[in-house]
């Protein structure tokens, strides 16, 4: 009977996560249909416990059966609340919103500078799917986009293509120098910048919410401003470069020419878009 129920809220969680659409807070859409189809296969199981409870277990002759029978089914039950906290997580928590907080409690970095495996951390600000991808394959896909990026002068990124955009331009900072750029994500402020300095970020997910990064690029206003951490605005400005020194490396820059304060948006991640 526990295993019903266990298989019961499994079906229970992607069913809620589809119908809030809180799924998108855990993947990237496009693999949607999977954990839809999910939904099917868990009813299935669900069912076929269900018929296989009401049979009932075979009885077994053999006394030494018997016991290795028990014996497995206690060991299968040690495992029973770690199949259950996941129920009990969407049940009971609230699903949070990516904010800020994560970048300060993981501290501000490139993932160059941390652990050479590039799964062991979160990334930061740059984009960067090439571990994703064979050598060939990646070159077709960021030539691509740097020629469909670097035409014309204005850049104004939707949010479909803001994960993109951001990896070509720091690919490529030199194709995108005195372009104009207009992009919408949230302030984030540390003390190694000045007061007319903000990053503008957004939290992207490449494939699910474990490879998930913030990413952006530092922008910079002619006078002081005052935002707070979180607050959303969409700025346009000009893309130069400049050496950042707490990363000791060459970055993209946007200087602002105008800037708009916005609400935060109902869905406020960006995806990888591989087409």
């Amino acid at each position: 009977m526990i295993r019903i129920l266990i298989l019961i809220g499994f079906t229970f969680i992607f069913m809620h996560l589809h119908a809030t659409g809180d799924i998108s807070k855990y993947i990237n859409m496009k693999y949607s249909w999977i954990s839809f189809c999910t939904i099917f296969v868990l009813w299935f199981l669900t069912i076929a416990e269900l018929i296989f409870y009401m049979i009932g277990p075979k009885k077994h002759d053999d006394d030494c059966s018997v016991h290795n029978h028990q014996d497995g089914k206690w060991k299968r039950r040690v495992w029973y609340p770690i199949y259950i906290l996941p129920v009990l997580t969407v049940l009971f928590l609230p699903v949070a919103t990516l904010d800020s907080n994560i970048v300060e409690a993981k501290g501000f970095h490139f993932p160059i500078y941390d652990k050479k495996d590039p799964y062991s951390s979160h990334q930061f600000l740059q984009p960067d799917t090439s571990s994703f991808y064979g050598e060939e394959a990646y070159d077709k896909m960021i030539h691509r986009d740097l020629k469909k990026f670097s035409k014309g002068e204005n850049i104004n990124l939707e949010d479909e293509e803001f994960l993109n955009a951001m990896e070509t331009i720091y690919r490529y900072p030199g194709e995108f120098t005195d372009k104009t750029i207009s992009f919408k994500g949230f302030m984030y402020q540390t003390k190694e910048l000045k007061k007319n300095q903000y990053f503008l970020f957004r939290f992207g997910i490449i494939h699910c919410i474990a490879d998930s990064g913030v990413f952006g690029m530092l922008i910079e206003f002619p006078d002081d401003v005052t935002f707070k951490n979180d607050d959303w605005a969409t700025v346009t400005g000009k893309i130069s470069t400049m050496y950042y020194q707490p990363f000791k490396k060459t970055i993209p820059v946007v200087k602002v020419t105008k800037v708009k304060r916005e609400q935060s948006p109902k869905d406020p991640y960006v995806y990888r878009n591989n087409q």
